[in-house]
């Protein structure tokens, strides 16, 4: 006599009963990013340390060629163009060697357990990538009060300030996740370490934070259009010292790098933890 199939039980899971993903995502990638920031409380040295090198440049470089007005700026005065530029900078070198912390974390096992949660890669991206975003905004205060100090005409209007901020965490954002990506590549800290300082001043030179497009040579004009940083400091510029810019594209084009960034870099995670 055959028996009667066994039923299922009351407690299996059912997956019509999970919330949708809309819901926990968010929290997810918020989690990640509340976890960044703690570390970031618990070492405070590392916001002054990282604050030494933007003020360097708008004390020695910005007030020289201020002087000796050796760059066209038009009717700026050269630390009103070059306050943006310093800004977009800060971010860069911040997010820039972010990968290094992931790469940390896989020889700490930690990204491993993260990786076998139903999570998906792209929460675990977006909250690094936002907690690094976070820690550029602390260097944005400093160049801020700096350039205040120093009598560099910035808006006062609360709109612009935020939507720089916003901006910034955009482009830090990218740059995090350009490091991520390459640490899920290369695989190693000391690799990633000297990639990153090969590409922070090229990125940096090759775009308009130092000077203007128009008196760059033809080939560094190609590379300055098809770099992020470029576009993140001509919309600081129009926002923060009213210098004619194209924030829609702008905006376009560093939302767009995000995406492209972190779809990049969550394909490349699973990598480290092989």
């Amino acid at each position: 006599m055959r028996s009667a199939p066994l039923a299922a039980p009351q407690h299996a899971f059912d997956e019509r009963l999970a919330p949708p993903p809309w819901r926990w995502i968010p929290s997810r990638i918020g989690t990640f990013c509340l976890v960044e920031l703690q570390k970031l409380r618990h070492d405070r040295t590392e916001l002054f340390t990282r604050a030494v090198q933007p003020v360097l440049w708008m004390l020695i470089f910005g007030e020289t060629f201020n002087r000796i007005h050796a760059i066209p700026t038009g009717h700026l005065p050269y630390l009103d163009f070059l306050a943006p530029g310093i800004i977009a900078q800060s971010g860069l070198f911040v997010a820039i060697f972010y990968g290094i912390q992931i790469i940390w974390e896989r020889d700490a096992g930690v990204l491993t357990k993260l990786l076998v949660t139903p999570t998906p890669r792209s929460a675990l991206i977006i909250g690094k990538s936002f907690a690094a975003s976070i820690r550029a905004d602390a260097q944005v205060v400093v160049v801020l009060v700096l350039s205040a100090i120093l009598g560099v005409s910035l808006s006062t209007n609360p709109l612009h300030i935020l939507a720089a901020f916003v901006i910034v965490m955009l482009g830090s954002s990218f740059f995090s996740c350009l490091s991520m990506t390459i640490a899920g590549v290369v695989l190693k800290r000391d690799r990633l370490m000297g990639i990153g300082q090969m590409m922070t001043m090229p990125l940096f030179f090759a775009s308009n934070a130092l000077y203007p497009v128009k008196i760059m040579p033809g080939w560094l004009k190609v590379l300055s259009k098809v770099n992020p940083l470029s576009y993140e400091v001509d919309a600081l510029r129009g926002l923060l010292v009213g210098s004619a810019s194209h924030l829609g594209l702008d905006f376009a084009v560093l939302v767009g790098a995000v995406v492209l960034g972190v779809t990049t870099a969550s394909s490349l995670v699973a990598r480290l933890a092989r």
